[in-house]
């Protein structure tokens, strides 16, 4: 089995694993969505209670959730929060968001290009010449950061050296190191470049993020984590959201296990970590509420004015994926969806929104990485992806349900379509494009 090689690539995109796994099946729903979702006027609960608790039955340790359709909410919860006492998950639970992060960072640059104080084309070496310097600072863009098109390389497997050689140990002995985002960023820079600055597709790399949290620092003169919660959190009302400061969660949360693909057997909890490690690109604690409100009130023009929230929704091919200024687009068989999702060791989060934000889900996940590899190291299709997919179409797309999800991933035919678009065969880095001759390691 290839695992030493796929752990050189693996690490690059912790921070996004989820995505191509709610992605729809070829034989599954129409061949060509229409515009935007079709309106709905009700819940059905029992129904969305039976999705999630199919999620938990497939193997997912915890599964929690929030679902919004224009004025009605439903919220419901399934497994446990620990393996070893049993205590159940709750909806109002506190999570890591991983790669949601991104999203308020976009939005806080936004905000500061809207006052005129950055421009997205200009290049980064204008405003950050000593932390990307010389032709690439020439070279890449604002924009090219956020839209995941300056081709850095990224930092984690950098950051977590062991996991180039085939072992998790770097998991364990950083999870109380603080690293300083000056410091990732240099490990970004020395990582092979993925492409030519500009070329598409793109290449998602955590890098960007942390770049662009040190041009918000610098155009502001403000510590980037305290900025974003004052003008993007705050400003969007959410209320059990935040950087945490410590490795500890405050607050009601479950336990984060951690498999790596069976390297960790049994899953590992990961939820007290020190967070420095994914600074603006993924250390956000959050809830599924609280996502629902934010994209929400993001997509209702709220945190940033129109002409932003179309630069933002601008999508250029990225790692297998339409993918904005920090936010991306889904197309579903009821139509197309914005939002994003994450995961960091042990925690993983989708939130998902029609582009008028009346349609919504935002999903907790507390089991990472638990599929199992073939002897090429690619992770093979689980009974979690179909559930995780079948539930998130029957919260969206509600009259497509029945055909979607369930019955239709169960032939072999719609399994195989789906086993293209596992998490990082497709859509994320994860294992995105493994290029097993070219790696080094």
């Amino acid at each position: 089995m290839r695992i030493t090689r796929l752990l050189g690539t693996v690490l690059g995109t912790t921070l996004l694993t989820t995505t191509a796994v709610l992605t729809a099946p070829a034989q599954a729903g129409p061949a060509a969505p229409p515009a935007g979702p079709v309106d709905r006027t009700s819940l059905d609960r029992a129904a969305l209670r039976d999705s999630l608790d199919a999620i938990h039955e497939a193997g997912m340790y915890g599964v929690f959730s929030s679902v919004r359709d224009g004025g009605e909410r439903w919220t419901g919860a399934s497994g446990v929060a620990d393996v070893e006492t049993g205590r159940p998950v709750t909806p109002g639970m506190r999570h890591r968001v991983g790669s949601i992060s991104k999203t308020f960072t976009s939005v806080a640059l936004l905000q500061q290009a809207e006052r005129g104080r950055i421009r997205l084309d200009a290049p980064i070496g204008d405003y950050l010449p000593d932390l990307v310097p010389g032709e690439r600072g020439r070279q890449i863009t604002v924009r090219m950061l956020l839209n995941h098109t300056s081709h850095i390389g990224d930092y984690v497997v950098g950051a977590f050296p062991s996991l180039a050689e085939g072992s998790t140990a770097s998991l364990d002995e950083e999870r109380f190191r603080s690293i300083r985002p000056g410091e990732l960023v240099r490990l970004g820079l020395a990582a092979p470049a993925t492409g030519r600055p500009g070329e598409l597709p793109g290449s998602y790399s955590n890098t960007n993020y942390v770049i662009a949290g040190l041009l918000l620092e610098k155009v502001t003169g403000q510590d980037a984590e305290r900025h974003i919660t004052r003008n993007v959190i705050d400003r969007a009302g959410l209320r059990h959201t935040s950087f945490p400061r410590t490795p500890y969660i405050k607050g009601p949360h479950p336990r984060m296990y951690e498999s790596f693909f069976g390297l960790i057997d049994p899953p590992r909890d990961y939820s007290v970590y020190d967070m420095s490690w994914a600074y603006t690109a993924g250390a956000v604690v959050s809830t599924t509420d609280d996502l629902n409100r934010f994209y929400r009130a993001l997509l209702g023009g709220k945190l940033i004015g129109k002409a932003s929230l179309d630069e933002m929704t601008r999508t250029v091919p990225v790692s297998g994926f339409d993918y904005g200024l920090g936010i991306y687009s889904l197309e579903l068989p009821c139509g197309r969806f914005w939002g994003h999702d994450g995961a960091v060791f042990g925690a993983g989060m989708t939130a998902l929104s029609s582009r008028d934000g009346k349609r919504q889900v935002a999903l907790a996940q507390n089991l990472m990485k638990y599929q199992s590899l073939d002897d090429n190291g690619y992770p093979q299709p689980h009974a979690i992806d179909d559930a995780l997919y079948g539930y998130v179409v029957r919260a969206l797309c509600p009259a497509d349900s029945r055909s979607a999800p369930g019955a239709g991933l169960a032939s072999p035919d719609a399994r195989g379509g789906l086993n293209k678009r596992l998490p990082g065969i497709d859509h994320s880095q994860l294992t995105k494009g493994l290029k097993f001759g070219q790696l080094s390691h």
